[in-house]
């Protein structure tokens, strides 16, 4: 699984970090290495879990030139993060709240190139005014792109805590290493677990999660813990047909249980 970096991806020093930003207290950034491992569908439901939890939550769609949150949970958003990059609006004054859900949701900016490519200042800015709104929630989801271009680091970085979603492809694993590889040289501190999702069996997801660790532990000298396993469940799938989050359709399916669990343990670990 070891990979050699990128040619055209700029690492800085391990140790440094872009400028001194603050890492925010609360901020949970969900990240992948590859798209395609229901990354956002997680995201979202981990935010309604939070919110049954009795956690004032704000989900951040952070997939800035490819946004899906608010079309998985049908939101008509009037303003989106667009709005905030190009300064006519205020973080804060983008903010939706999800009814059905019970939290709020910033809505990204499908296909524009020029958010996705934004200079590392105005990233920075970006993620000090979300440092900044986050101090009025319990938790923050940051629903992060897929790969790891420059504001996926970036944003990542702001993060407490970051949570790696892979499944049992070969591809996913490799790009979750990957991942985990780049942020932990950049940010030696960064807090990093795993979440395997689309698990046919608990036993099958913890295998996973094994072949994963072990190519951590022997390349990286690092341990990310398991923070859970979702197992794979065909309401899924239905539920984002019909652009609703799993609680509110199959609240008692074992993929709705996981996902739970897991927030479970975000609150009590604080």
């Amino acid at each position: 699984m070891e990979q050699n970096k990128p040619e055209e991806l700029k690492i800085m020093p391990r140790g440094t970090t872009p400028r001194s930003t603050k890492k925010g207290k609360n901020l949970i950034a969900v990240a992948s290495g590859k798209g395609g491992v229901g990354k956002t569908w997680f995201s979202i439901t981990l935010a309604h879990s939070l919110s049954i939890l009795k956690q004032k939550t704000l989900l951040f769609d952070g997939d800035l030139g490819l946004a899906n949150v608010d079309i998985q949970l049908g939101l008509m958003a009037k303003y989106d993060i667009g709005s905030v990059v190009s300064g006519s609006l205020t973080l804060n004054q983008v903010v939706h709240h999800y009814d059905k859900g019970h939290f709020d949701v910033i809505a990204g900016r499908s296909g524009s190139a020029g958010l996705a490519s934004l200079p590392v200042g105005r990233l920075q800015i970006l993620g000090e005014d979300l440092n900044v709104l986050a101090s009025s929630y319990d938790k923050v989801i940051l629903d992060m792109g897929a790969g790891v271009e420059k504001p996926v680091r970036i944003l990542s970085g702001l993060a407490e805590k970051i949570i790696v979603v892979c499944t049992d492809e070969p591809t996913s694993l490799t790009d979750a290493y990957a991942f985990i590889k780049i942020m932990t040289m950049q940010y030696t501190k960064c807090d990093i677990s795993i979440v395997v999702n689309q698990a046919n069996s608990l036993r099958e997801g913890q295998r996973t999660y094994d072949t994963l660790l072990k190519a951590c532990t022997n390349f990286l000298k690092i341990n990310p813990p398991l923070l859970g396993i979702v197992r794979r469940d065909t309401r899924v799938r239905d539920a984002i047909r019909n652009q609703s989050t799993i609680f509110n359709r199959y609240p008692t399916s074992e993929a709705a249980e996981d996902v739970y669990a897991i927030a479970k343990r975000l609150v009590a670990h604080d």
